[in-house]
Formats: structure tokens, C-alpha cells, sequence
């Protein structure tokens, strides 16, 4: 946890409120702090869903249900932010420390898919899943690398995704996929690319 603490800001969308707090309009978003910190005061990125990122003042930070001097990693946090974004902002996003994450439209992936008893099938090259990313979910195109005509249940294999928006990603991040509203497997971003 103490890496948690000390890296660059991340904390994850899950839920946008607009508030009136004492005459200050806003907004309110909460989500779990993945890592670092944030303060009243500090400012954060907001990024994903191609909007372009957004740089804003962090207004109030609460921890617990209560006003609080900051919310460090692991705490489910509420962050008040200037009404202004209140528009762009929604699940799946990130609030980061400006410059530190990136929204990405194409990534590279080591993918496993579940045993067939568990819901996983053949997932073949140009298969469009749901992928969840954090609290994102996104249809993507599988591609499959070269010499690999079909992944089958039980199996692992480098794979492409392509999403259908950008969205917040990172290297060594973890993954679910979906085909057909169910679970198939699970997978580990292995490179970026935009």
C-alpha cells in the first residue's frame, strides 16, 4: 500500500452528482483513490471518453461520508469539482495528477479465457466484446497476432483490442471481456498505443 500512497494521483469515476453546497454549485464525484493523494486545492485531470482531458481545481475532498483534509489510496472518496465539467464527466473516467494517464483507443493484451464450464468459448479474430476497464465498459474488436486463428477455452494468447472510444488505460492494468452478456476471460494490458 505504501506505493499506493506515494505514486502520481489516480482516482477512479464511478458515480457524478451535481450539488449546491453552502451557495457553491458543483459537482460531486466518488470513486475508490487507486493511488497517491488528493487535496482541497489541488488540481486534476480529468480523462477518457475522448472528450479531450480537462484540467480543474479540486474544491473539497471527503473521506467517510465526511469533509476531510485529503483521500489517499485505497479510501472511497468524494471529490467536489467546479460545476463547469459537470458535462464531461461520467463512469469510467479517471481524475489524475495532469499528465500522469492517458485515454487510449488501441492497447495490447496477454488474454486468458475461461474454462468452458465457466462460460468461456473460441474467440476468434475480429470478435467485438465488452471490455471493462476500471469502471469503463466498452465494445472492442479482438484482434488476434499472427499464427493464431482462434483462442479456446482454458487457452491464453497475445491479442489486439480496438475500443470504440478512448478510454483510461494503463500497462500491467487487468481486465474482464464479455461475449454475448457473458464472462469469458480476463487479460493483463501488456503495451499502448493511440
Amino acid at each position: 500500500m505504501a506505493e499506493g500512497l506515494t505514486g502520481p494521483f489516480l482516482m477512479v469515476v464511478e458515480d457524478v452528482f451535481r450539488h449546491a453546497s453552502r451557495g457553491v454549485r458543483g459537482v460531486r464525484v466518488t470513486g475508490q483513490v487507486e493511488r497517491g493523494r488528493v487535496r482541497a486545492g489541488d488540481e486534476v485531470e480529468v480523462v477518457g471518453f475522448g472528450g479531450g482531458a480537462a484540467t480543474v481545481p479540486v474544491l473539497a475532498v471527503e473521506a467517510g461520508g465526511r469533509r476531510a483534509a485529503e483521500a489517499g489510496a485505497g479510501t472511497n472518496a468524494g471529490v467536489a469539482l467546479p460545476e463547469a465539467v459537470a458535462g464531461a464527466l461520467e463512469r469510467g473516467q479517471v481524475l489524475a495528477e495532469p499528465g500522469t494517464v492517458g485515454a487510449h483507443r488501441h492497447f495490447f493484451a496477454d488474454l486468458d479465457v475461461l474454462a468452458a464450464d465457466q462460460g468461456g468459448v473460441e474467440l476468434r479474430d475480429g470478435e467485438r466484446l465488452a471490455v471493462y476497464l476500471r469502471a469503463a465498459t466498452v465494445t472492442g474488436t479482438l484482434a488476434l497476432m499472427q499464427g493464431t486463428e482462434v483462442l479456446r477455452p482454458l487457452h491464453q494468447g497475445s491479442v489486439a483490442v480496438a475500443l470504440e472510444h478512448p478510454v483510461p488505460v494503463e500497462r500491467g492494468q487487468r481486465f474482464a471481456v464479455r461475449h454475448a452478456g457473458r464472462a469469458v476471460g480476463s487479460g493483463t494490458v501488456t503495451g499502448l498505443s493511440r
